[in-house]
């Protein structure tokens, strides 16, 4: 018997690849967001960033979303644009930013300003 509440489990074969690639974005989105402070309540207090956590999961973001960009269609464009948004949030984050092009992420995007 299954409640009625319990949203079907899809079996991940039936699931198209560009949902998800996506859903493995927003996840790595919310990761780096988290780890910068964007999520807290008060994002201009500084708990709970960290820098070097964030790096990592902004690089393989980039990885992710540059290695699969042709598949993801109309998603590609806001995926690119959060991606730019979380590079340029740990720029203005770091204390001693990174030189233009080494930047999280930044061998696969190119440098973000």
């Amino acid at each position: 018997m299954t409640d009625e509440l319990d949203p079907p489990v899809r079996d991940l074969a039936d699931i198209p690849a560009v949902e998800v690639i996506s859903r493995a974005a927003v996840m790595l989105m919310s990761s780096a967001a988290e780890k910068l402070g964007l999520a807290g309540e008060d994002p201009d207090s500084g708990a709970g960033v960290d820098l070097d956590e964030a790096r990592r999961v902004i690089t393989a973001l980039a990885g992710l979303v540059t290695a699969s960009v042709e598949y993801l269609g109309p998603h590609a464009g806001p995926i690119r644009e959060g991606l730019q948004a979380l590079q340029r949030a740990f720029r203005e984050a770091s204390s001693v930013p990174d030189a233009p092009g080494m930047g999280p992420g930044e061998k696969y995007t190119g440098p973000v300003h």
